[in-house]
C-alpha cells in the first residue's frame, strides 16, 4: 500500500478532506477542458488510488461554476486532425484507460457537477459511482456533434446501465444536453442540490462512506462492475464468495460486537 495524501499533481488540483480526496480540474476560465497531459495524469492517479492506504473515497468536484467542457479544442481536437490511425488509436485507448482506472480504483467516486459537463466531462461523471448536480448543470455526450460516434470511452456500455437503453440512445445519437432535472428523473443524478451546497454535500457523503467498511466498499464496487457480464447464477455465486471474504475482516467482527453492545461500530477497513 502507498500514501497519496501529499500528492502534488501538475495538471489538476488535489486536496485531502480527512480520508476523502477532492479532485478538480484547474482551468476555470475555459470551463475546465482536458488536455493530453491532464488525461494521462488523471489516469495514472486513479490507477495509483487502488493501492492508496490513506484515501478511502474521492470527490471529483467542479471549479468556477463548471465541471468539465471535455477535450480542449485547440490542444486536443486540433492535433488529432493531423494524426494517423496509429496515433489516433493511442489517444482513444489512453482516454478509455482513464475510465478503466476509475472503475478499478477500489474507492467510491462522487462527482459533484455544476454548470457545463460535456464530452469527456460527461464521461467522468458517468464513470463515477454517485453523482450530485446543481439545477444549472448541463450534461451532454456531444460526440456526434463533432462528427464522431456516440460510442466513446465506454458510453454505449455504461450509460444504458444507468438510465436505460432508450434514453442513452437519445443522448448518444443526438448529442443534446440533459438538464439536471431530467438527469435526476432518469437516475443519472442521485441528488440535485443548490450550488452553495454542492461540494459540501458531496464531501459529507464521501466522508460517511470513508468512515464505513472501506474494504467492503471496494468489494461492492468490484461486484457492481463485474456482474453485468455474468449470468444470474454466476452473479449469486460471485457474491457468495465476495461476502465470505468480507466475513473474515475485522470490520465484520467489530460490527457484531458493536451491535451486541448497542453501540455504533467504528470501522477501520481491515
Amino acid at each position: 500500500m502507498k500514501s497519496m495524501a501529499d500528492l502534488a499533481p501538475e495538471h489538476f488540483i488535489w486536496e485531502m478532506r480527512g480520508d476523502v480526496a477532492v479532485i478538480r480540474l484547474n482551468r476555470p476560465e475555459r470551463k475546465n477542458p482536458l488536455t493530453f497531459e491532464s488525461y494521462a495524469e488523471l489516469r495514472d492517479t486513479f490507477r495509483d488510488l487502488a493501492y492508496a492506504s490513506d484515501v478511502h473515497a474521492v470527490v471529483f468536484a467542479s471549479n468556477g461554476e463548471n465541471f468539465c467542457s471535455g477535450g480542449d479544442v485547440h490542444e486536443i481536437i486540433g492535433p488529432l486532425v493531423g494524426k494517423d490511425m496509429k496515433g489516433l488509436l493511442e489517444f482513444t485507448r489512453m482516454t478509455g484507460d482513464l475510465v478503466k482506472a476509475m472503475l478499478n480504483c477500489g474507492k467510491p467516486i462522487i462527482a459533484a457537477v455544476d454548470g457545463i459537463c460535456v464530452g469527456a466531462g460527461a464521461i467522468i461523471a458517468m464513470s463515477s459511482d454517485i453523482r450530485f448536480a446543481t439545477p444549472r448543470a448541463s450534461t451532454a455526450f456531444l460526440f456526434t456533434r463533432v462528427g464522431l460516434a456516440g460510442c466513446d470511452m465506454g458510453a454505449c456500455a455504461i450509460l444504458p446501465r444507468i438510465i436505460g437503453q432508450g434514453r442513452a440512445a437519445d443522448l448518444l445519437y443526438s448529442g443534446r444536453s440533459m438538464s439536471a432535472e431530467e438527469g435526476y428523473q432518469w437516475g443519472f443524478y442521485n441528488r440535485v442540490v443548490e450550488p452553495d451546497a454542492l461540494e459540501q454535500d458531496a464531501i459529507a457523503y464521501a466522508t460517511r462512506l470513508a468512515q464505513g467498511p472501506t474494504f467492503g466498499h471496494s468489494i461492492t464496487k468490484t461486484q457492481l462492475n463485474q456482474e453485468w457480464s455474468m449470468s444470474l447464477e454466476q452473479a449469486i455465486e460471485s457474491e457468495a464468495q465476495a461476502q465470505a471474504i468480507c466475513m473474515q475482516t475485522n470490520d465484520f467482527e467489530r460490527a457484531y460486537h458493536a451491535f451486541v453492545a448497542k453501540q455504533k461500530p467504528e470501522f477501520k477497513g481491515d
